[in-house]
């Protein structure tokens, strides 16, 4: 059955990146409908993120064909340049150095096309002394501060429990290229798009750094706490911890009223977010206290008909068993020609008329290599030498 037509339908992506970071930005385009070819090394079909079979790997490549080339090769490189004139984007994460190297870099490339739209995700940026390092998520994640504004106050820094510097590069580097690609219309030409994960794991860090950059303030741990509203946070209940989010002074009326305790928003030592913030160990006792009465589910109940932000806990499992998640479209089911039926995560945005989804599974390895070389008017004969030769 054709699939519906989708926001991107129209555009021919080359994927060049491996690991995490520029996959991230593949998978938003050809969620987008994007026709998507994935170059991979001859040599290996691990590209940094565990087996090809395993849940990793399978979940980050649906949407796409693989071509086998081998790059360093002059006519594996040949076959790439070949594919360059009818592409509209071309997306890598190699390290500065190993992409002008192999002659494959924005202004190699633009020379054949210049509508071409080169997408680029380094660890550290295109210039300056980390240039050439290798980068990757953890990395970020220290340079960036944020590992010292995650964790609880004295246990030291600690890593978010995602890739998130990975995650976010890939994010921004998908709005860059499709911005890019619209701009395209206007003045007909291409330009290269990139950015880093320190980059964009800085720029995650939004109000953070914004405490520093304006208020001059080097922000701390918090732990489940937010570093500046009051009250928010993970609170006791009878059987386990609730969220609660009630900065504000209209949030925090509503929630003493809903504790059944409004004497607290008249305490001198609660009387306002700054004052609330500087005592919040002593809110935080009179608040659970109050919630000892009550299951976090009875609670979550109550104070959402008070209008009170709250929520529960989950783990993963409870999430997607979760009655509201099931609602979303966020789980994707394909058909592996090996590992049989597939639930992959699906889009994180919905459209109206186009929306994006998951239409085919994650490539073998090499899998449509002979059918893309065809494509490109390579005959059988010159298929059959590029194989022997080690360039396809």
């Amino acid at each position: 059955m054709p699939q519906p037509a989708r926001a991107l339908s129209h555009i021919k992506v080359i994927d060049l990146t491996r690991a995490r970071s520029g996959p991230t930005a593949v998978r938003q385009l050809s969620e987008m409908g994007a026709q998507v070819i994935k170059v991979e090394a001859i040599e290996s079909d691990d590209d940094g993120t565990g087996l090809r079979h395993g849940f990793d790997f399978q979940n980050i490549h649906p949407n796409k064909r693989s071509l086998t080339l081998n790059l360093k090769h002059p006519e594996g490189r040949g076959v790439l340049l070949r594919m360059v004139p009818d592409a509209d984007v071309v997306v890598e994460n190699f390290r500065p150095d190993v992409k002008r190297r192999l002659g494959i870099d924005y202004e190699a490339l633009s020379k054949i096309n210049p509508r071409l739209v080169y997408g680029s995700i380094s660890g550290f940026g295109q210039t300056g002394p980390y240039r050439d390092r290798p980068g990757l998520d953890q990395i970020a994640q220290g340079l960036s501060g944020l590992m010292t504004v995650n964790g609880e106050p004295g246990r030291g820094p600690m890593r978010v429990g995602l890739p998130v510097a990975d995650l976010t590069a890939g994010f921004m580097l998908a709005h860059g290229i499709v911005c890019a690609l619209l701009e395209r219309e206007r003045s007909g030409k291409g330009q290269w798009v990139h950015t880093s994960l320190l980059q964009a794991n800085i720029r995650l860090m939004e109000f953070q750094a914004a405490r520093y950059l304006l208020a001059g303030e080097v922000p701390g741990q918090a732990g489940n706490y937010h570093p500046i509203s009051e009250p928010t946070g993970v609170y006791r209940a009878k059987d386990g911890g609730l969220i609660i989010q009630a900065g504000g002074q209209t949030m925090f009326r509503r929630l003493c009223d809903a504790l059944e305790n409004p004497s607290l928003f008249d305490d001198p030592r609660f009387i306002n977010g700054k004052e609330r913030l500087a005592h919040r160990p002593e809110l935080t006792v009179e608040i659970e206290a109050c919630l000892a009465s009550r299951t976090s589910a009875e609670w979550v109940a109550r104070l959402t008909e008070f209008g009170v932000p709250a929520g529960p806990v989950l783990n993963v499992e409870q999430c997607f068993a979760n009655e509201q998640v099931q609602t979303l479209p966020i789980v994707a089911e394909v058909d592996h020609p090996m590992l049989g039926q597939q639930r992959l995560l699906g889009p994180g945005v919905n459209m109206q008329r186009t929306q994006p989804g998951i239409c085919s599974p994650t490539p073998e390895h090499g899998q449509h290599t002979d059918e893309i070389l065809a494509e490109l008017g390579y005959s059988s004969d010159e298929i059959a030498r590029l194989h022997t030769e080690g360039a396809a």
